[in-house]
């Protein structure tokens, strides 16, 4: 049985997920498809629409047959991160090949820009350097230096989020000498930061969290963006719990901590650095809402994503020390759901699977878990006090979800 990996996070699955499926699956013709899936927090920073367990119900009925869950150390990092540990779980559960969306959509290119940034590393490392103590952010800093290396090779641009997370899973297979094959299928019509709707059937998933916020949470406006697997969860999950979780409904308990705590405390969580702890506390002060918090503490050396990110550590009150003894690849495999294929996939390679899959959370007491299973506790009380007791017992009564 031939797999075919993709790295997603499904915040909600729409239609461009849908083609990229269909691409991935023909492209490197597989048997099957398996998702690794960030969980409930992602790599921007911020609380996912729905729970993990409704976007792998919406990844299992439109085409996913395994959603392997990307742990919180690497689901809520920078891309080079995000990619390794990524890239770590898909090479231990078997895949022939990993297919990921790109601006580019050429293969070659991806190599070449790996090969070519390898050979030029210390210049390179050198002028990011340089670029940050400008004070520009750190995508910012790397896009310019890649600028400055001039090659008359084919190399793929690296000012487009898309083509930075492919470069950074090439860069990864490289690192850890993984034997998957690398394939790529362009975006199709919408950009990833659209906010607005571009075509007909196809949206970002930016353009439908915000058309679903401005709409008082009614998913009909895009119901033409959305597979009707997607369209009844959403409706669903509105009927479970009541609503959607966005950042606004964390920000009292993240004021709480920014004002509870001292800076000598702040500058022990993760990415808290060069004395950012004394302008959060003094925002958190003033700000009324979690939108006018990130505006009062937005720099040009910060970019709105990384101030998330540190938000994010600060809520979950995720420590540096935490970070740095997990690694850059992935200790298990999280087992969120399955088709019959991927069932039977699974029953057929488990034993050469190079990490433990984990199916019965009480089963495995790896600590690094515990930040999954904290980050799944603080995702609950984004919810009312009647709604958040059930999402906070399925984190160890919810088995894998099975779709036939």
């Amino acid at each position: 049985m031939k797999a075919v990996g993709v790295i997603v996070e499904y915040n909600p699955f729409h239609n461009g997920h849908a083609y990229h499926l269909q691409a991935a699956k023909e492209s490197a013709q597989a048997n099957l498809v398996i998702a690794v899936m960030s969980g409930n927090f992602l790599q921007r920073g911020e609380p996912a629409l729905v729970s993990k367990w409704y976007r792998t119900k919406m990844a299992l009925l439109n085409g996913v047959d395994i959603v392997i869950e990307l742990p919180y150390q690497f689901a809520t990092q920078k891309a080079e991160t995000f990619a390794n540990g990524a890239i770590s779980i898909l090479d231990a559960i078997g895949c022939h090949s990993i297919c990921f969306g790109s601006e580019s959509g050429d293969i070659h290119s991806f190599l070449q820009t790996v090969n070519f940034l390898d050979s030029h590393k210390e210049l390179f490392d050198e002028n990011i350097k340089k670029n940050i103590k400008t004070g520009v952010s750190y995508p910012k800093a790397l896009s310019l230096s890649f600028q400055s290396l001039s090659s008359t090779e084919n190399l793929v641009g690296l000012d487009k989020p898309n083509n930075i997370l492919g470069f950074h899973y090439l860069k990864a297979l490289k690192h850890q000498k993984s034997s998957i094959v690398p394939l790529t299928v362009k975006r199709k019509n919408a950009d990833y930061h659209d906010e607005h709707f571009a075509t007909e059937t196809i949206a970002s998933a930016t353009s439908i969290r915000k058309a679903l916020f401005a709409s008082n949470e009614n998913n009909s406006p895009i119901e033409q963006y959305v597979p009707d697997a997607t369209s009844r969860l959403l409706k669903e999950y509105l009927s479970d719990y009541g609503h959607f979780h966005e950042w606004e409904n964390y920000w009292s308990y993240l004021r709480f901590r920014l004002l509870h705590s001292s800076p000598d405390e702040l500058r022990e969580i993760y990415e808290v650095e060069e004395g950012i702890e004394h302008r959060l506390i003094a925002a958190a002060l003033d700000a009324v809402t979690f939108k006018e918090f990130m505006q009062k503490i937005k720099t040009k050396r910060y970019t709105w994503t990384r101030l998330q990110r540190i938000c994010l550590h600060i809520l979950t009150n995720t420590k540096k020390a935490e970070m740095k003894r997990s690694g850059d690849k992935a200790a298990y495999l999280r087992l969120l759901g399955m088709t019959g294929i991927g069932k039977e996939y699974l029953n057929k390679y488990k034993s050469q699977f190079t990490l433990p899959l984990i199916s019965k959370l009480s089963a495995y007491k790896e600590r690094d878990i515990l930040l999954d299973i904290k980050a799944s506790r603080i995702y609950a009380f984004g919810l009312g006090n009647q709604t958040r007791e059930k999402l906070l017992n399925q984190e160890y009564k919810q088995p894998p979800i099975y779709v036939e």
